[in-house]
């Protein structure tokens, strides 16, 4: 039987705790299951430990509490279970099958066999089991395989599969832009006859999955694959082409940056208000990401290539130190140099209020007006003027 190299994840304290007090309930009932196995063949990090068993809800609770360990009811009506030791959680799920599924959610049932668990998952390389002496189980067939080679194959009949929960559409996207090694043509093709089963997905669900699509290190070939199959242009209509993203991931390289999903999006988008009105709309963005897609669309935003000193610190007192990098970074030109210089400025206080104005003989609107001329007499003077200087201009 095939075993994973040795793993600290499997060894540490806390993971040991956690499924021993499973295995004092009942003997080997308890696998390690999904991403922490996959990573683990595949040589990746493993952040998040997720364990399946044959255990039902309330004993899991049971045997973790009899241990110390607190246990949170996640998910309890769905079979999982957190389990908190140490500040780090590990979710268990009791093994489950499929009793119904309507494209978006599944009732299920809890079962003891363990293939009929990896049998409702939705890739092979995702329906992999390791015990607590990092045996590797692989039920489905292929999953070891898969993983090992970064291939992403549905588990039986991938339109089966994608009519059981349309969001597995993305999921495909989502696992080729982290994992894949390149596109699997059946999956592929199931994706572009089932595309429109996502009208049926909450919106909040897709953007979850698209933005970690979008955080993938390079998701350029699964964005492709996504265009190819008309998902793309289901979900972002607004995307006529894919060569800022390409220009994008070269600006990325250069200046040294980390993957960022909103970035992603404004590189697939058209740089336009009813662009970004739509998508903010569509996608049900939260505030904060409408805020920022705004910022970075708005018209009275200049280029920022090419920009000397004084124009830039300018631009970064006026619009803020994200907007400009948004703008940077999708310009599609190389601003390595401008970003060193946007991360080292620090927004300097404009030191006249309105006290000042008042205290200076000013009334009404004449204040605002003072304030706001002498304010950008200050940005012209690359902010050096100093309060005096400037008291005694506006007294002037």
């Amino acid at each position: 039987m095939t075993e994973l190299a040795k793993t600290d994840w499997i060894d540490a304290p806390t993971t040991r705790a956690v499924i021993d007090a499973l295995h004092a309930m009942r003997a080997d009932c308890a696998r390690f299951v999904g991403g922490c196995v996959r990573n683990s063949i595949m040589g990746r990090e493993v952040d998040d430990i997720d364990i399946a068993t044959q255990l039902e809800p309330q004993a899991v609770v049971e045997a973790l509490e009899a241990a110390g360990i607190r246990a949170i009811p996640t998910g309890i009506e769905h079979g999982t279970v957190t389990a908190v030791i140490e500040s780090k959680p590990f979710e268990i799920t009791s093994l489950r099958r499929d009793v119904e599924t309507d494209g978006r959610r599944a009732v299920v049932a809890f079962t003891e066999d363990w293939a009929e668990d990896a049998g409702r998952r939705d890739f092979r390389l995702n329906a992999l089991y390791a015990d607590a002496d990092g045996r590797l189980y692989d039920p489905i067939g292929g999953g070891i395989e898969d993983a090992k080679a970064g291939r992403v194959i549905f588990i039986g009949e991938a339109d089966e599969r994608l009519r059981e929960d349309y969001l597995r559409i993305l999921r495909f996207y989502r696992f080729n832009a982290w994992y894949g090694a390149g596109i699997d043509a059946d999956g592929q093709a199931a994706c572009e006859r089932q595309k429109e089963g996502l009208r049926q997905i909450a919106v909040e669900r897709i953007w979850k999955e698209l933005r970690k699509l979008l955080a993938a290190p390079d998701p350029t070939q699964a964005v492709m694959a996504m265009e190819e199959s008309g998902v793309l242009a289901l979900l972002l209509p607004e995307c006529q082409t894919l060569d800022g993203l390409h220009d994008l991931r070269v600006s990325e390289t250069l200046a040294g940056v980390a993957a960022d999903p909103m970035l992603r999006l404004m590189a697939l988008i058209d740089r336009s208000a009813p662009s970004v009105m739509a998508v903010t709309k569509r996608l049900r963005l939260s505030n904060a990401e409408a805020d920022r897609l705004t910022m970075w669309a708005a018209d009275n935003l200049p280029k920022i290539p090419g920009m000397n000193g004084v124009e830039l610190r300018r631009t970064l007192y006026w619009h803020g130190k994200q907007a400009v990098v948004d703008r940077a970074l999708t310009s599609g030109e190389n601003v390595r140099d401008h970003l060193y210089a946007i991360r080292a400025w620090k927004r300097p206080e404009f030191p006249i209020g309105g006290d000042d104005a008042l205290a200076a003989g000013l009334e009404g609107p004449q204040i605002g007006e003072a304030l706001r001329a002498l304010e950008e007499w200050w940005m012209g003077e690359d902010f050096q003027p100093e309060r005096e200087v400037l008291l005694a201009r506006l007294k002037a």
